[in-house]
């Protein structure tokens, strides 16, 4: 990759996916870009046409003053001058406006997108990074995108229209200073665009992993501050973020010195060519061919080119940014193509299975995830009936949640069968499934959101009446009636303004709510006190009636959980099963 063409193409082969998406608003750019030539075009027009007649009224009054007679019209130019003034001042704020509103609907295009993708990964590729790795990638890199446009398209496509378009313009006058002007614009356009780019590439695109470093070193320290300092490590951990931020500061610098060095160019390109156009200019009018007004307006008009190309050094230094942003966003989508064969089109898929409770067979499957050094499951095969009731037993690490992970379509099995209902697993429309199986797992996930709409999650049609009754039914109906708002209490951030019980038996509350044919429980009474557990364990027995459940425990001899009703329990040992199986039929 070190040919400047072979990089070129990588550059545009890695933009190109965010390229099309932003073509799907070509409207709405091409109208931006109108709007910047337009303030553009008014800036080169206010200022050359200032020059012409300022020198025009100069000399006509030195030559009304030597007593000779002349005369110029001031109405034209002067009424002209503000015409290209107010346009400037109302093209700049419209263009500033509209741009801006259509780099907002372009970064809301560009999370739907990505946000979509994400959505379509599975919890293979969902391990393999971070919570704040991923939210990353939704913010920052997306944020970096934006300049794809704004600073980097349209200014460079603008800039490059008007040199063409101020050397035509010249040229009706000047032909040979039309040239000149146009080639040592185009020049440094290139360098500008190309050359600043080519400086910075490399160390603006690792800006990006830099930043993403220290955003999860941070995380980690905050999150991990007691146990970093009950072991000794905090300073050692606090060297690694200095290290990285002396290392961005560093790149930053560099890039910084370039971006200076490109502003360089831009002052010393913008006064050698209004120079060169103002001696071209001069020996014009040496030869007869110019007026006095018009030598005086060319090199104004070659000066009103810096607006168009100052911003272009800092733009183009850090195009390795945009680059590096567009990698790492298409490396997900590269990743839900090989990786997460769960996000694939069910739209033609086989109806689901036959309504009421549903059998599950697991026929020789295996899961290994990504970099880990053993398999999470070994050639696993079991079997419940429909309407049976099945504990898993093992320890933690032993597989439990990777098989309900399966059962949930959340994983993929990297070899074996699972069917449901006497269909298979894959094949089952995804609405269908989410309505019919569900889980009650050891991480609860509530919205910061009221009671009735975390409640809502599992059915959006229900009523109020069916919500306390969701609530009673896990004892917390008169707990909420108590609160000032009621159902429209607002939970918190995951939760976090109820207690670990209280969280626990609202997400019951909502299992019970959706009313699935197939129950995935994971110590589904952990955190409770023990009054509430007996309350609860009955009301849980009598609702799994005519239900296929799956129990998943820790132990179930001495245990802190005893399961209702068990038909027979499997032990998971290292992935794979045990060899006791034990028939409970309780």
């Amino acid at each position: 990759m070190n040919d400047p063409v072979q990089r070129s193409r990588g550059l545009w082969g890695e933009l190109a996916p965010w390229l099309s998406l932003l073509a799907r608003r070509r409207g709405r750019l091409a109208g931006g870009v109108g709007l910047m030539a337009l303030t553009l075009v008014s800036a080169i027009g206010l200022l050359a046409l200032s020059g012409w007649f300022i020198t025009a009224t100069g000399l006509t009054g030195i030559l009304l003053a030597a007593g000779v007679s002349a005369r110029l019209g001031i109405y034209l130019p002067g009424g002209g001058i503000r015409a290209f003034a107010v346009t400037r001042t109302v093209a700049r704020y419209l263009e500033r406006l509209y741009n801006h509103d259509t780099v907002l609907r372009l970064l809301a295009d560009l999370r739907g997108r990505l946000f979509g993708v994400i959505a379509g990964l599975d919890a293979h590729s969902l391990r393999a990074r971070r919570a704040s790795d991923w939210l990353n990638r939704l913010t920052a890199d997306i944020d970096t995108l934006d300049s794809l446009f704004l600073r980097l398209l349209a200014p460079a496509g603008v800039a490059l229209l008007a040199i063409i378009g101020l050397a035509g313009f010249l040229a009706l006058w000047a032909p040979v200073a039309g040239l000149v002007v146009g080639g040592l614009l185009l020049a440094g356009w290139g360098w500008l665009v190309v050359g600043q780019a080519w400086l910075g590439m490399a160390v603006s695109c690792r800006q990006v992993g830099l930043r993403e470093a220290l955003r999860g070193r941070v995380v980690e320290q905050l999150q991990g501050m007691a146990e970093l300092e009950a072991y000794g490590a905090l300073e050692h951990h606090r060297r690694g973020i200095e290290a990285l931020e002396a290392e961005l500061y560093r790149d930053q610098r560099r890039l910084g010195t370039w971006v200076a060095l490109g502003n360089a160019a831009v002052t010393l390109l913008m006064g050698a060519t209004a120079l060169a156009a103002l001696w071209l200019a001069a020996l014009a009018w040496q030869a007869g061919l110019l007026s006095g007004p018009l030598v005086v307006m060319m090199p104004l008009a070659v000066l009103a080119m810096n607006e168009a190309l100052v911003g272009l050094p800092a733009a183009f230094t850090w195009l390795g940014a945009t680059r590096g942003a567009a990698q790492r966003l298409n490396g997900l989508r590269q990743g839900v193509r090989q990786d997460a064969p769960v996000a694939q089109d069910r739209a033609a898929a086989p109806g689901a299975a036959a309504p009421g409770a549903l059998a599950v067979r697991l026929e020789n499957v295996s899961l290994h995830y990504p970099q880990a050094p053993l398999a999470a499951l070994e050639g696993l095969s079991l079997r419940l009936a429909a309407g049976e009731r099945l504990a898993l037993a093992g320890a933690s690490g032993a597989g439990k949640s990777s098989v309900a992970g399966l059962l949930l379509r959340q994983l993929a099995p990297g070899r074996g069968e699972i069917l449901l209902g006497g269909t298979a697993l894959a094949d089952w429309p995804e609405a269908s499934l989410r309505r019919r199986v569900a889980a009650l797992t050891q991480h609860i996930d509530l919205l910061d959101d009221s009671l009735a709409a975390n409640l809502r999650l599992a059915r959006p049609e229900a009523d109020e009446d069916a919500l306390w009754a969701a609530l009673a039914w896990v004892e917390l109906a008169d707990w909420a009636r108590a609160l000032p708002g009621g159902l429209a209490t607002r939970v918190g951030e995951g939760g976090r303004r109820l207690s670990g019980g209280q969280a626990r038996r609202l997400a019951l509350a909502r299992l019970h709510l959706l009313d699935p044919d197939l129950v995935l429980l994971d110590e589904p009474f952990a955190g409770l006190d023990a009054a509430t557990v007996a309350k609860l364990r009955s009301r849980l027995d009598t609702w799994l009636k005519g239900r296929s459940t799956l129990f998943l425990v820790h132990q179930l001899d001495g245990g802190n959980f005893d399961p209702p009703g068990i038909d027979y329990c499997l032990t998971l040992v290292e992935g794979r099963l045990g060899d006791d199986i034990s028939g409970l039929n309780t």
